[in-house]
């Protein structure tokens, strides 16, 4: 059986929040060990906030990357504001940097067909501007993989994902990148409405 960390232990909270807080809890633990604690015991409580010192380093390790808000904000904007063959061609870009073999999609549902190292993934991007994502979208690209038997789906999209539409996509694994992932994921590249086509 997989160990699943619970989404709101105090541990994930802290895993998703900037990395320093878990070093101020920690320092906040050995000092009060110190203040309060008699002189035997006090090293041995403050070794109680080494478990705060590791998540920090890997909450770190994890926002190293991360783009800042502003720029996922103004890269969202961009985006909102490229046609179809701009940011088509943007989204091959990214991928082809990262590795991938890049084909046109074979059916509406699907926008490309990527390929690495033998894994397939077929991608449904063309609605990254509708004002919501429901469930609609999802059903078509999880019948395009179900029929096509590929192993991995990815659905991009601006808008959050409706009620719906969140759990159907856990269920069926398929993967969504929204502004955030989209920012990492064109990292270095121009996001100008005046790209080539594919």
């Amino acid at each position: 059986m997989k160990f699943q960390m619970a989404k709101n232990s105090l541990f994930a909270i802290l895993l998703r929040s900037p990395w320093w807080i878990s070093i101020v809890i920690a320092l906040l633990i050995v000092l009060l060990c110190m203040a309060l604690l008699p002189v035997q015991f006090r090293v041995i409580g403050a070794l109680s906030g080494l478990p705060f010192v590791v998540i920090s380093v890997i909450a770190a390790r994890r926002q190293w990357r991360l783009p800042s808000a502003e720029r996922v904000a103004s890269t969202r904007q961009a985006l909102a504001t490229m046609a179809w063959p701009a940011f088509a061609a943007l989204l091959e870009q990214a991928f082809r940097r990262d590795g991938y073999t890049v084909r046109p999609g074979k059916t509406g549902a699907v926008d490309f067909e990527l390929e690495r190292q033998g894994r397939r993934m077929l991608v449904c991007a063309r609605r990254w501007k509708s004002a919501h994502t429901g469930l609609e979208p999802l059903r078509a690209l999880q019948a395009a993989r179900e029929a096509a038997d590929v192993p991995d789906a990815l659905y991009i999209g601006l808008a959050p994902l409706s009620d719906n539409a969140r759990p159907f996509a856990a269920e069926h694994r398929i993967a969504i990148w929204q502004a955030a992932e989209l920012t990492q994921a064109l990292r270095g590249l121009p996001l100008e409405p005046t790209a080539t086509a594919r």
